[in-house]
């Protein structure tokens, strides 16, 4: 009877962990993202590895975690992979800094656009003077020639859309 107790009792306790665990663990609970910065957003996503280290390499994230409000069209790390052998690579050296904040200030428009106000834009003015085009295609939207494939991720200082390719200005 003593050992029927101590397994319910172990049963239970392990049910409670596992159904603690499962809504308290590791990752974030949705309704705290949109209190994170785009930078803690994007860490918190895990799909943005690559644009992250650039981000600090080229010495922008305190800008990125700065007020705002901020539009990033964020290439994830598949985005990245794209990109010719050793592009990366090259860009995160010291002495292409001023290249890789060219490329990345391309990607943030000041302001914060949402879905519904980028298909409205024919182009948007972005961070670093320059101006991307913005098409509409059916029920695709593109950014330059990047797809936009997830739109309106709030964050406390802006919101993010993931876009497939990274934008490179002319």
């Amino acid at each position: 009877m003593k050992k029927i107790i101590i397994s319910t009792l172990i049963f239970a306790l392990l049910s409670a962990v596992s159904s603690f665990a499962a809504h308290h663990g590791d990752k974030k609970d949705d309704s705290m993202k949109d209190s994170m910065d785009i930078v803690a957003l994007a860490d918190h996503t895990g799909q943005f590895t690559t644009l992250l280290a650039a981000v600090e390499a080229a010495g922008l994230t305190p800008v990125l975690k700065g007020d705002g409000p901020f539009t990033l069209m964020a290439p994830t790390d598949e985005a990245f992979a794209k990109l010719p052998a050793g592009t990366v690579e090259d860009l995160l050296k010291p002495e292409n800094k001023e290249k890789l904040t060219a490329i990345l200030t391309y990607h943030v428009v000041p302001g914060k656009a949402m879905a519904a106000d980028v298909v409205q834009m024919s182009s948007a003015k972005t961070v670093n003077g320059k101006e991307f085009s913005i098409k509409v295609e059916g029920d695709m939207v593109y950014v330059d020639n990047a797809m936009v494939t997830k739109t309106d991720i709030p964050a406390s200082n802006g919101v993010i859309h993931i876009i497939d390719s990274v934008l490179i200005p002319e």
